[in-house]
């Protein structure tokens, strides 16, 4: 359980200027490709490379952005507690899946055949 307490923020106007900002940017990268078409395709890259990262830059100045990374650091962080399983473990579970699911898959072959003898052959005497 998390011993940090969860405080809540609220954005303010320059937040919501900076995130429609990364909008417009990324809506200008899309229309800038599509309006330079007449040009090389390097330029057209380039533009749209440039206005996304803009975007991005843009975005990850606002707090929705700075919580993302924060976000992003303590999954990382979390991911670095795990106990991973050992080659040899993982290998076993592994056989142990395979030979769960040939096991089920025979079950329902034989359930399947089963209930087919019995209702086409002995039920509606279809097959002689």
């Amino acid at each position: 359980m998390s011993t940090q307490p969860q405080v809540e923020t609220v954005s303010t106007g320059a937040d919501k200027a900076k995130l429609a900002g990364a909008v417009v940017l990324l809506l200008a990268s899309i229309v800038a490709f599509y309006y330079l078409g007449k040009q090389d395709l390097w330029v057209r890259v380039g533009a749209l490379l440039a206005l996304l990262a803009a975007a991005v830059a843009l975005f990850f100045t606002s707090e929705s952005g700075k919580q993302l990374v924060a976000f992003g650091r303590d999954a990382v962080r979390e991911t670095k507690k795990v106990v991973w399983p050992t080659r040899k473990e993982a290998t076993q579970m592994t056989g142990y899946v395979f030979a769960f699911v040939f096991a089920m898959a025979l079950y329902m072959w034989l359930t399947d055949k089963t209930l087919e003898w019995v209702i086409f052959d002995l039920v509606l005497g279809w097959r002689s």
